[in-house]
């Protein structure tokens, strides 16, 4: 990969006057002193006491001043003009018409904060303006490179299918500086950068978001991400310290990629569901503090002052249908895959709501649909303090996993808590223990060595509701003899009796055992 050195910023007065050809001339700053960081755009000579009409903003203008001698008010208004069409400075060669500065344009140069200059040698105008001229250019040509080299890396990215933090990475690698993507209502969908940089960034989003969709400024460049004529988001650069022009030539080039990233993404996770993922598959690993992750929630849109937060695991639905359903119910969370059949969600409810009534409501809402009468909902104890939230969500996964695979079978209430999984979250926590792995392999060896005659799912719905031979034939489709014979073949197999009630509770640990450890 090509390391490319951070865009080098435009020339400004300061360094325009610093440059040897210009020393040779003795400047001397005479108003003004307080704007010499200003960019030059382009370097204009011009006698012509209206040439304000002429600028379109970021020149420099050089002139003898022959026009203006004898007459303070035409020298008072060409430095307003200058000012009205905001060039970067004036710089006034002494020599006939002026022998010294003339103080009706210091004084005007001062009221309106533009640099005036004066040069006490003669000096070839000509020898500056090229000078500077074929130094912008060069600058010019450098920005417009690299915009294109960007755009050409950002296209290899997307047509080898990298994800969306990848590009974000990229860009943010080009900027020097935080990177941060939204939808339209301000929901930061997606950062890049340094993670310290990004923090300071998101700790004051919200005021950040009006002022970088308002104008730019300090380093503030915003991009729009839309397509056919409407918008759907916006890429902001967080502090860029280069030129403003190459720093909108990075930003389009990048918004651009970011459009097309979008557009092949298909029927894939959309970007606010991948931002959520992100940050839940944060909160659930546990490597960052929660608190450091603080400033990514409340930027993505989850309120996080004095709220309750419930941690929630579902399995059976995907997350967008989720997301879905918490908008429909005006409920305040966000949901992320964790894996192909578990989905976490987090909830944020004022203080004063009632957080079980709530979840119960919530899980009722999903269960509701025939297709989804098995879908699990497990929950954690409300956590009060963003802090607990990620062992909140842990043990959510935790009962979630320990009741997903006899969710059918077994009597769940609509929000299965850890009081409710009793010996199989036990067992669970249990499942790498080797002398547990050793008694399930030996309990089960029987059916385990032959699993050819689906003997196994069914000693597993037989025992998980509770020896019930009437809804165990129900659930596998099967009459009642033709149970009774694939239950004599498991006791003949494994040598037991499944009426004694120590031999069925060992099968039970064993085969709870056998199947945490498989997931």
């Amino acid at each position: 990969m090509t390391t490319w050195e951070p865009p080098v910023p435009a020339l400004s007065v300061r360094q325009v006057l610093a440059l040897e050809r210009v020393l040779a001339g003795e400047p001397e700053v005479v108003a003004g002193a307080g704007r010499l960081d200003r960019p030059v755009r382009w370097v204009h000579v011009a006698e012509a006491a209206d040439v304000g009409v002429m600028l379109s903003g970021g020149e420099m203008v050089l002139t003898t001043g022959v026009l203006l001698a004898g007459d303070e008010h035409k020298q008072t208004e060409y430095v307003r003009s200058l000012h009205r069409a905001e060039a970067s400075a004036v710089v006034l060669g002494l020599g006939r018409a002026f022998p010294s500065p003339p103080e009706a344009m210091r004084r005007a140069a001062e009221r309106c904060q533009l640099p005036l200059v004066v040069l006490h040698r003669p000096f070839p105008f000509a020898q500056l303006t090229e000078e500077v001229q074929s130094r912008l250019v060069r600058r010019k040509f450098a920005a417009v490179s690299l915009s294109e080299a960007v755009r050409t890396e950002l296209t290899v990215l997307i047509t080898g299918g990298a994800p969306l933090q990848r590009l974000l990475d990229e860009i943010a690698r080009h900027c020097g500086c935080p990177v941060v993507v939204t939808n339209l209502a301000h929901r930061v969908l997606g950062t890049a950068g340094e993670r310290s940089a990004v923090d300071d960034v998101l700790r004051d989003w919200e005021r950040i978001a009006r002022q970088a969709g308002r104008s730019e400024g300090d380093g503030w460049i915003r991009a729009e991400l839309g397509g056919r004529g409407e918008p759907w988001g916006r890429l902001v650069l967080c502090g860029y310290r280069g030129d403003t022009e190459t720093g909108r030539l990075l930003a389009d080039r990048a918004a651009e990629a970011l459009v097309l990233h979008r557009m092949l993404g298909g029927a894939g996770c959309s970007w606010e569901e991948q931002s959520a993922l992100s940050l839940l598959t944060d909160l659930v690993g546990g490597a960052v503090p929660a608190r450091h992750l603080l400033p990514r929630a409340r930027a993505a849109g989850l309120p996080v002052n004095r709220r309750t937060f419930v941690p929630l695991v579902v399995r059976g639905r995907r997350a967008a249908p989720l997301d879905r359903t918490l908008r429909l119910l005006g409920l305040p969370g966000i949901a992320g895959e964790l894996s192909a059949t578990a989905t976490a969600v987090l909830l944020s409810l004022a203080r004063d709501q009632d957080a079980e009534v709530l979840t119960a409501h919530f899980a009722a809402r999903l269960r509701a649909e025939p297709a989804d009468e098995h879908v699990v909902v497990a929950a954690a104890a409300a956590r009060t303090s963003f802090d607990d939230v990620p062992a909140g969500l842990r043990e959510a996964r935790h009962v979630a996993d320990a009741v997903a695979d006899d969710a059918a079978a077994l009597d769940l209430p609509p929000v299965v808590r850890l009081r409710d999984v009793h010996l199989r979250g036990l067992v669970r926590l249990l499942r790498d223990d080797p002398q547990v792995q050793s008694f399930a392999e030996r309990e089960l060896a029987g059916l385990l060595c032959d699993p050819g005659e689906d003997l196994l799912p069914v000693l597993r719905t037989y025992l998980a509701t509770g020896r019930n031979k009437s809804r165990t034939a129900q659930l596998h489709h099967v009459s009642r003899p033709a149970l009774y014979r694939r239950l004599e073949a498991i006791q003949a197999r494994l040598g037991v009796d499944l009426d004694d009630f120590e031999q069925a509770a060992s099968l039970h640990i064993a085969l709870l055992a056998h199947d945490a450890q498989q997931r």
